[in-house]
């Protein structure tokens, strides 16, 4: 019998964690909201949960060069369940605020998480470099195809509501499913197969001659992700809901299509980048996304906002393979885990700056300013990027 790819089991195991982060992410604000809290105490949450996940990610770096990454995983996976749990129960904001900071809630829906830089390691030893774009393209397709069903199952509150559940028990329920998913998610994960640590063999470097590459892509990451903590997903959901009075089954239909077309840009992002490289694909497809956030900002009516917002999906996550291909492609194999971290941290740190400022904005009634001030921080981001490391080929590129 032919034996299944261990990248099967990464695949269906971030299929299952992105559909829970996916109707967590629409959920997360109306729960706050339905518990009595206001915009800027949901910024606080989400800065909370970005914050405690950078916290996590450093602890992975470390770990990830000494230890195996599937115990690690697994371990991240039992945290999801106890996450899912406590946030069904808890009321209380203190409690809250404290479960998002330990735990694994994911406001952004997207690349901000525990379990990235681990699965980036596993996922690049499995395949070669000839193989990395096009399965990290498949890989980020998967997550975003199911974030994007997550998305409008966020609905099944509304949809339930007729049998007689009231809504906020219904969102209970759907993070008591979170918890769930992270349990089957562990079953996968558990199926990869276990591999000596590159440490004990005498290779594992955690940051060594590439170190310079990955502390400058950190810094600009840390720029793209503090502007992105603007518009996360709950944040964009809650602005939405403020702005339009958008209800909750048209919001997940929204974020399903806008999952959708992330997803299909994925694909086309590795192609794209055979024919012009990936520091070029990761730059000119973000420009025109960031462009059509900001009119998205001024837009006078709900369908126009819409449609430029789904504009902005088909082009905003075109640099979510690329970026993490290109680097696992400009350090050495060893370094890989701690580069993994060491771009993922700084991001998580960043981008966990920001919610809090964009809930405060929009407690303020400046609701236009978090999508404007994240628009042009990324375009910023993407001349940096491009001015500085257009030069630096992977070796497919050479």
């Amino acid at each position: 019998m032919q034996r299944i790819h261990p990248t099967t089991f990464l695949f269906a195991a971030r299929a299952l964690r992105d559909m829970g982060d996916g109707f967590v992410a629409v959920l997360l604000p109306v729960y706050l909201l339905a518990l009595g809290f206001t915009p800027l105490q949901v910024g606080i949450i989400a800065t909370a949960s970005l914050l405690g996940s950078a916290l996590l990610t450093i602890a992975v770096g470390v770990l990830g060069a000494r230890h195996d990454h599937r115990r690690l995983l697994l371990a991240a996976t039992s945290l999801m369940v106890a996450t899912g749990v406590a946030f069904a129960l808890a009321h209380d904001y203190a409690l809250l605020l404290v479960i998002a900071f330990a735990g694994t809630i994911n406001p952004s829906a997207g690349s901000v998480s525990v379990f990235v830089p681990l699965e980036h390691a596993v996922l690049t030893r499995e395949v070669t470099d000839a193989a990395r774009t096009k399965m990290f393209a498949r890989y980020s397709l998967v997550g975003a195809l199911a974030g994007a069903v997550g998305a409008l199952a966020s609905a099944t509150p509304d949809l339930v509501a007729p049998s007689g559940l009231d809504q906020l028990t219904g969102i209970k329920a759907m993070f008591v499913l979170y918890a769930l998913l992270g349990l089957l998610g562990g079953l996968f994960y558990a199926r990869i197969p276990q591999r000596r640590p590159a440490s004990d063999t005498g290779t594992a470097s955690a940051l060594g001659p590439s170190r310079n590459i990955v502390l400058k892509l950190a810094a600009l990451f840390s720029l793209d992700a503090f502007a992105g903590g603007f518009v996360v997903q709950s944040l964009l959901a809650l602005w939405l809901f403020e702005k339009f009075d958008l209800s909750l089954s048209e919001a997940g239909f929204f974020f399903f299509w806008s999952g959708v077309l992330s997803a299909f840009s994925f694909p086309v992002a590795a192609w794209l980048s055979r024919h012009i490289g990936l520091i070029n694909t990761m730059v000119f497809t973000h420009i025109p996304s960031s462009i059509a956030l900001m009119l998205a900002a001024l837009a006078p009516t709900l369908p126009l906002t819409l449609a430029l917002l789904l504009v902005r999906a088909a082009l905003s996550q075109m640099d979510v393979p690329t970026r993490s291909s290109y680097v696992m492609a400009v350090v050495t194999e060893a370094e890989r885990a701690a580069a993994a971290s060491f771009t993922s941290v700084p991001r998580s740190l960043a981008a966990a700056a920001s919610p809090a400022l964009a809930g405060a904005l929009l407690a303020a009634s400046f609701r236009a300013w978090p999508l404007l001030i994240c628009g042009a921080l990324k375009i910023i981001y993407d001349l940096l990027l491009l001015l500085q490391f257009r030069h630096l080929k992977p070796p497919e590129e050479r």
